[in-house]
């Protein structure tokens, strides 16, 4: 039986990237600029899409933290360093973190429970996360739609030449080995399950 993807991307595309900005974040709504790119989703539809799963994300996520303080998870997140970063940046600057969250790394999950369990009003909150959210879909939309082109152009390379195909798959292998021994040394010396 043969599966069509284009056809699959076509007709599901918005909803994978729905999906990768909830889930995920700034890969998904990359690689959905990247298929705006390639004529398979309309870019506007990719960015909307990338709006609207980051904000539902980010509002389940604050609103448990919110109201469900007791949650397992939000304990578990709240002994995070990332959260304690997080939280003295909410006390020093509640718009600017509110803001920016989705922009720093580590924060995709940490800063949603940390503004929850701040004073920050529920209002205040839902407002700049449209705003940060409009901002972030858009510029990750922007970046895969304007560099599809270069993107092709590398993968086309690297496929193409045995020896940098390669190498780049050392080099990722080597990476991900990195990460994962980081994450575990992480987890261990932080006396528990991240």
């Amino acid at each position: 039986m043969f599966i069509d993807f284009d056809h699959l991307i076509r007709v599901y595309g918005g909803l994978a990237v729905f999906a990768g900005a909830a889930l995920e974040g700034e890969a998904a709504v990359t690689a959905g600029g990247f298929l705006a790119h390639r004529g398979m989703i309309n870019p506007y539809l990719a960015a909307a899409c990338a709006f609207a799963g980051s904000v539902a994300a980010d509002q389940i996520v604050f609103f448990i933290a919110r109201f469900h303080r007791e949650n397992r998870f939000i304990e578990r997140t709240r002994q995070r360093p990332a959260f304690t970063r997080a939280i003295r940046f909410i006390e020093t600057r509640p718009v600017l973190f509110c803001t920016v969250f989705r922009f720093i790394y580590g924060m995709r999950i940490a800063g949603p429970i940390a503004i929850g369990v701040s004073r920050v009003p529920t209002l205040q909150f839902v407002l700049l996360n449209l705003i940060s959210a409009a901002l972030w879909a858009s510029i990750f939309t922007f970046i895969g739609y304007r560099f599809g082109r270069t993107f092709e152009i590398i993968v086309d390379r690297i496929i193409s030449n045995p020896w940098v195909m390669g190498s780049v798959a050392a080099i990722v292998v080597t990476a991900v080995f990195i990460f994962v021994r980081r994450h575990k040394i992480a987890r261990h010396s932080s006396g528990g399950n991240i």
